[in-house]
Order: C-alpha cells, then structure tokens, then sequence
C-alpha cells in the first residue's frame, strides 16, 4: 500500500514536472553567431584579409622564383652528373642542397609569418567582437549565444542568427587603434 502511493505521487510530481519544463525552456532565448564569418566579411575583417592577401602574393612569387631557380639547379645537375668529376659533382651537389634548405627556411618563414598576421588579427578583432555579442545579449536578454563555427550545432533557427547584426554594430562601432 505504501509502495503504491509512493508511486502515484512520483507519478503526479513527475507529470507536473513535465508539464512545467516546456514553461521554463520556452523562457530561454538562445542567439546564434558565426565569429570567424563576422571577422571575414566586416569592413576591418576584409581590410586585413586584403592586407594577408597582398603578402600572401608577395611571398608566392619569392618562393615561386626560388622554386624555378632550384629546378633549373636540379636540370643542370643531372645532365652534368655523367661528366663532372667526383669532387665537382660533390660540390654542386652540395650548393643544391644548401638553396634547397634555403628555400624549405623561405617557406617556413612565409607560413609563420603568416599564422602571426593571423593571430595578430584575430588578437586585435576578437575582444571588440565579443563585446558587440555581449551588448546584444544583454540589450535583448538573451540567456545565451553560442558561436557555431567553434561549438558544433546540429541546427538552429534562422531567426536567431545574429551574425548580420553584429557585422552591422561592429562596423558601426568598431575604431581601429593607430
């Protein structure tokens, strides 16, 4: 007898429960933001893109130039080989492999180099964008807002997505510093 009222009020607390849940989560107001699309198509996120760019292109033609230079020191090198001496054949064998290592540090330093300018710009970005979210959250309460470049979100709706707004706010807002 006792187990079977135990039961039934579990039952009814559990229903009421239930009941009230769809209440309390109709309550939460849920955004949507795309962070790194907000840093690629805003006026300073297209500016510095342009600027990666435009060095992206410098170094390609450095290593494009070396890359030519250490082909054509291949070419010779093997039509040589047949007919060079032991030492000579040594020693442009050596040069070769000295351009070689050059151009593998050239193309090192070119992908840091551009990684820095990167970070230095998602560094410089990144705090006055999230200020923008956090000013949109708190003007319109919303309870959260996840970015869904970097947490995975099976779906959300449309409605939510605040990714223009924020592009237009921090276009609007955003002094870039000298």
């Amino acid at each position: 007898m006792k187990d079977k009222l135990l039961r039934i009020l579990l039952l009814v607390f559990g229903f009421v429960f239930l009941c009230s849940l769809p209440t309390a989560l109709a309550a939460e107001k849920i955004g949507f933001v795309d962070v790194r699309e907000i840093m690629l198509n805003s006026v300073e996120g297209k500016k510095a893109s342009e600027e990666l760019k435009k060095a992206f292109e410098k170094n390609k033609a450095q290593i494009s130039a070396k890359e030519t230079e250490l082909r054509k020191l291949k070419e010779d090198l093997d039509k040589q080989r047949s007919v060079l001496k032991e030492a000579a054949l040594r020693e442009k064998e050596s040069a070769y492999q000295r351009k070689l290592r050059d151009y593998q540090q050239m193309v090192k330093d070119a992908n840091e180099e551009m990684q820095k300018r990167d970070q230095e710009l998602s560094k410089t970005l990144l705090p006055e964008i999230m200020k923008v979210i956090s000013d949109i959250g708190t003007k319109e309460k919303f309870t959260v807002i996840l970015d869904v470049g970097s947490v995975p979100v099976p779906f959300f709706s449309r409605e939510n997505d605040l990714t223009k707004r924020v592009i237009e706010e921090f276009n609007r807002t955003y002094k870039p510093k000298k």
